[in-house]
């Protein structure tokens, strides 16, 4: 797989929970099952052990982390099977640089291609100290870069840091994911400053899917205004009603290279997109029912048992299952709840 030209073509890269039983151990038998999902879906790839598979797993006393890559990464090739078809697996990393290289050394070994590189763990860090670590791992894999939002542990980063980061020859990517349009601008702008077109931009923002991937980013290189695009996601959105999401990639793609002028439908699409996430990542209680939410819309399809999590802390919060009743009721649109039906069965077997 020509790992740049794959990203750089826009994909869609669902954020791969983590199916627990209700003792919470790992559920394989399910977890096969949503891998299996993704690739029948049409997905160009999948990121595990990212914030939506729980950054608990990283915790050597739980001992998922390579357990977890493997699973999806042996599921995800016998799924794909002689199919010619590009499948990008992007391992989430985290943790001091020693942490950080260790996991990417444990990625690297079970084929995955890219590191998603989460930057919590050093929330005091200075912008320099950020790139030395950054460049530590990418010796080691390519990296995915990654704009957290604060709001669920990442640290803000600004322009002048991502303008250094992408002179890191190993970066391929950059989810932005602040949740927040002024610092979307910031990642944005230093890539397409920096003169690097090899570097694909992915939405992170579940809050503003459509826009982002619609919207031509304005920025001058050289004194001349360019624009740079979003191509694609990797969401935790999009680890739900994942068929809807190949679909809307490629509406959107089309959309956004035609020409022609974009109609009201899109910006109604967007807002009813974000309602929707709205109740599945419960921004309403600062994002306490984010994991639960997702695995609420897998369970009702059939795809995991129950909403635990490796957090007995972490549920639904009150009022949050109605909430996902209205936006079920609301948009049928969105789900994809017909073409899970038909296929359950076979990707839950052994």
């Amino acid at each position: 797989m020509q790992l740049r030209q794959h990203l750089l073509a826009g994909q869609v890269i669902p954020a791969h929970p983590l199916a627990l039983t209700p003792t919470r151990t790992l559920d394989e038998r399910h977890q096969r099952a949503l891998t299996r999902y993704y690739v029948a879906a049409g997905a160009g790839g999948i990121a595990v052990g990212v914030h939506t598979t729980q950054f608990e797993i990283h915790d050597p006393a739980v001992g998922l982390y390579r357990a977890v890559l493997e699973l999806a990464a042996e599921t995800a090739a016998a799924a794909l099977g002689t199919a010619a078809r590009p499948f990008v697996r992007v391992a989430g990393i985290v943790g001091d640089t020693r942490q950080a290289v260790h996991e990417a050394s444990v990625a690297a070994s079970l084929g995955y291609h890219a590191g998603l590189l989460s930057l919590a763990a050093l929330g005091d860090a200075t912008d320099d100290a950020l790139v030395r670590h950054c460049r530590a791992v990418a010796e080691v894999l390519p990296l995915f870069g990654f704009y957290l939002q604060p709001a669920v542990g990442g640290r803000e980063l600004g322009y002048r840091f991502w303008r250094e980061f992408v002179e890191i020859p190993g970066v391929v990517a950059i989810k932005i994911a602040p949740f927040d349009r002024y610092r979307t601008i910031d990642v944005v702008r230093a890539v397409a400053e920096s003169g690097r077109d090899d570097v694909a931009l992915y939405t992170g923002n579940d809050d503003s899917i459509v826009t982002d991937l619609l919207t031509p980013f304005p920025a001058v290189v050289g004194g001349r205004r360019v624009a740079r695009r979003i191509v694609g996601g990797l969401l935790g959105q999009w680890a739900v009603w994942t068929r809807r999401a190949v679909e809307l990639l490629e509406r959107a793609r089309a959309a956004a290279t035609s020409g022609e002028p974009l109609g009201a439908e899109w910006l109604t699409l967007g807002a009813a997109l974000t309602d929707a996430n709205g109740a599945l990542f419960d921004p309403r209680n600062g994002f306490a029912g984010c994991l639960p939410g997702i695995h609420e819309v897998l369970r009702r399809q059939g795809l995991l048992r129950g909403t635990w999590t490796l957090n007995p802390r972490e549920r639904l919060s009150p009022g949050q299952s109605a909430e996902i009743d209205r936006v079920l009721r609301t948009y049928p649109e969105l789900t994809d709840d017909a073409f899970v039906a038909e296929h359950r069965d076979e990707w839950l077997a052994p």
